[in-house]
Formats: C-alpha cells, structure tokens, sequence
C-alpha cells in the first residue's frame, strides 16, 4: 500500500512541478547531482569513478543513493535513503533526500539502467534544469535527455559523460 501510495504521489509531482528545464552547456555548469540505486560494490566503484570525472571538471557534485533492503551500503561515501524513509502515505521523509529532491542542479544524473519507484519520486520532484539517464519506455516524463541502448551501468556511465560534455 506504502508503494502504490508513493506512485500516486510522484504522479501528482510530475503535474504539479513547473520547473523550467533547460540544458546548459556543459562548461557553464556548476552543480550536478548524482542518484542512483545500490546494487553491488562494481556498480559503487564505477559510480565513484564517474562523479570523479566530473570532479576534475571542477563541478559542484551531490550523490543520493537509495539503498534497498538486504544491499550493502558501501563506504557510506554518499548520502543515501531507504523504504523506511518513505511514510506510510506515501511521504518522503528523508531530510537529504528532500533536500536532494529541492535543490537546483544544472544537470541531475539518474544512474540505474531500469526504473526504481523510490527515485522516480525524487526525480518528478525535483527542480534540476536537466535530468539525464537511460532511457526506458515513459522515462519521458522523468528526464530530459535519455541515452538508448546500453548493456550495462559502466557503458551508460561513458555514454551520460559523452553526450553531456557536448552539449554546447
């Protein structure tokens, strides 16, 4: 019930959000935000290797990862949540996760190859510029910039950082 009640609020998220979106070039951004699900410690690292690229780029950087049950938590590196942070109506109650969802990135990362429900909620939410990620049938309404046909985490890693830095 917690679930459906959740998707019943992103999707009221997804009408009510006015955010204007927009991509700016890529040497104009300052702030990226980085979220994603955590599934075993070769998605963490290539994850870590990633936001490190554009660390050298001199970004501003912030990571959310939702951390299922059962799934280890890898260095506590990043700021993370789980199902408990979601109330029993539907609530996000995470305060870095609500505060994830408010801030305005110039560029917002979606790191997962399927949907997770957890973070479509942050992601209808959220007033980045520009959300990018894979793409996935509906993903329209959660991302701006969608890449198709990836295998895996590390190939959609290269291609997000390859088609972002080109934006001009």
């Amino acid at each position: 019930m917690k679930l459906s009640l959740l998707k019943y609020r992103t999707k009221l998220y997804l009408k009510k959000n006015r955010t204007r979106r927009a991509s700016l070039p890529y040497d104009d951004a300052k702030t990226i935000g980085f979220i994603f699900t955590v599934e075993d410690k070769q998605k963490h690292f290539a994850v870590k290797d990633f936001i490190k690229r554009f660390e050298t780029d001199g970004k501003h950087i912030q990571v959310l990862e939702y951390l299922p049950d059962h799934k280890e938590n890898f260095e506590f590196k990043f700021d993370f949540f789980t199902a408990k942070d979601i109330s029993l109506f539907g609530n996000l109650q995470s305060d870095s996760a609500v505060q994830f969802a408010d801030a305005t990135f110039d560029f917002l990362f979606y790191l997962d190859l399927t949907p997770n429900p957890m973070i479509l909620h942050i992601l209808a939410r959220s007033n980045a510029k520009c959300r990018v990620g894979g793409y996935w049938d509906e993903g329209d309404q959660y991302l701006d910039l969608m890449v198709n046909a990836v295998p895996n985490t590390t190939a959609l890693l290269d291609a997000l950082f390859k088609y972002v830095r080109k934006i001009r």
